[in-house]
């Protein structure tokens, strides 16, 4: 069989073509689906199956889109409810695809509705994990609380997970390809490997999941330490769930506005320039949400600041950066949150103060320093002793501890964050000054 692993940086998200006799399976697919289709008419296959793993949380399928269009029968488990035309795979079902056998393990733990998805042709075998196994560790069981077909506690779906890597993989071999649906980065888990493949003798070896352990060890490591849940996680489970829209469709359905100087009182702007160009003017009530490149994690902290179904305007650097832009947004489904795409007028009156450096080393002591890194983050070590901790995908609601007698500086791990931090604080501050530290955190660590 012919693998081929398709990877969203941003999102740390790994998806899958499988390719055997001029047909085509595809394994949990990110939002657009244009690239598995150029892929299709460069292998001469057809598309004729979608696995979904699981409804996922922390991007948009294109499974719904990929059924419509290329006539694919999306194959998921019983479990989750599905709302969309698609065929149940669960324990003891298969199909063959070309000359693959494909076959499900219902596999809970991540969600109480994962399935893996088993490939078999001669002596080779795949697997397709999804969110339950990871490289170095496996998916997080705490965020079907609140979402989905079913809801499950965090306890209760990690014993089901520690069930799952005791019981449900024993039949394999130890040379099956383990391919999982995410790498390091991703939220969906935590201390995942760079690597993004293994097998599955590597991980009985390497992974703790698979050491011995009681219950008890394994629900307590697993459940410690996980990374914080952005607001959009439960909204993309239910979008996934139902079905998602076609996204050329609804990423064009946006207005786009040109040198644009002001919007109406009150509404909210991200603005996704560089923190340099936002400082030096903006429109007020701005997010600055850097997306300069794959390395930003637009679309993490875009879901993480701005709540599911809350309307903003869009502000680009260029009319080049347009398609990308809604491309990036429509990831997590916030496309249609879009009030319209803007680009900015050169007459801009809010601008942000620039910290003076000498003096901010000097006399901290003048200044009310304000952590934005995640719990876990600060937990190893505070950067400045007297800082006021507040992760950032909390700020906005969480304003009113933070003292304003004083000028603000606002940091985070190494300075991409902050821009976004420090912009939420000046909205809210009308007679304080805030600044960015931005990366010149370098210096304290």
């Amino acid at each position: 069989m012919t693998i081929k692993q398709f990877k969203d940086s941003p999102l740390a998200h790994y998806s899958y073509a499988i390719v055997s006799d001029g047909e085509m399976a595809l394994v949990d697919p990110s939002r657009n689906p244009m690239e598995y289709y150029r892929y299709a008419e460069e292998q001469g296959a057809k598309i004729v199956a979608v696995f979904e793993t699981h409804p996922h949380a922390d991007f948009v399928s294109s499974h719904m889109q990929i059924h419509e269009e290329a006539g694919a029968t999306i194959y998921v488990s019983k479990l989750v409810g599905a709302d969309y035309p698609h065929k149940s795979f669960d324990d003891g079902d298969k199909l063959n695809i070309g000359n693959i056998e494909f076959s499900a393990i219902n596999t809970p733990g991540h969600s109480p509705d994962s399935i893996t998805i088993v490939a078999k042709e001669g002596d080779e075998t795949a697997l397709f994990t999804g969110d339950t196994l990871f490289i170095g560790n496996v998916g997080r069981p705490d965020l079907r609380e609140n979402a989905g077909n079913m809801k499950a506690k965090r306890v209760d779906l990690a014993k089901q997970m520690y069930n799952t890597i005791k019981t449900k993989f024993n039949d394999l071999p130890d040379d099956a390809l383990v391919y999982p649906a995410h790498g390091a980065g991703s939220l969906c888990g935590k201390n995942m490997s760079d690597a993004s493949s293994s097998t599955l003798g590597n991980e009985r070896q390497g992974n703790w999941a698979f050491k011995e352990q009681t219950e008890d060890e394994f629900v307590e490591e697993i459940l410690k330490d996980q990374p914080f849940i952005p607001s959009y996680f439960g909204f993309n489970v239910d979008i996934n769930k139902t079905g998602p829209e076609n996204v050329q469709r609804t990423k064009w359905a946006n207005k786009l506005r040109l040198n644009v100087d002001e919007v109406e009182e009150g509404a909210l702007v991200v603005d996704t320039r560089d923190g340099d160009n936002f400082k030096a003017g903006h429109l007020p009530n701005s997010i600055n949400i850097m997306a300069r490149s794959e390395d930003d994690k637009y679309e993490t902290w875009l879901g993480a600041i701005i709540k599911p179904e809350e309307e903003f305007y869009l502000v680009i650097d260029s009319v080049d950066s347009i398609e990308e832009m809604l491309e990036r947004t429509a990831k997590i489904g916030y496309e249609k949150q879009v009030k319209a795409v803007i680009t900015l007028s050169q007459k801009l009156s809010e601008k942000s103060d620039q910290l003076d450096l000498e003096d901010f080393k000097k006399n901290k002591d003048n200044y009310t320093i304000v952590d934005i890194r995640n719990k876990s983050e600060v937990a190893e070590g505070k950067i400045f002793e007297d800082a006021i901790t507040v992760p950032l995908n909390e700020l906005r609601d969480n304003t009113t501890e933070i003292p304003s007698h004083k000028p603000v500086v606002v940091h985070c791990a190494g300075g991409y964050r902050s821009s976004a931090g420090s912009s939420i604080l000046d909205n809210r501050f009308e007679s304080t000054r805030v600044y960015d530290l931005s990366e010149a955190i370098k210096e304290f660590k």
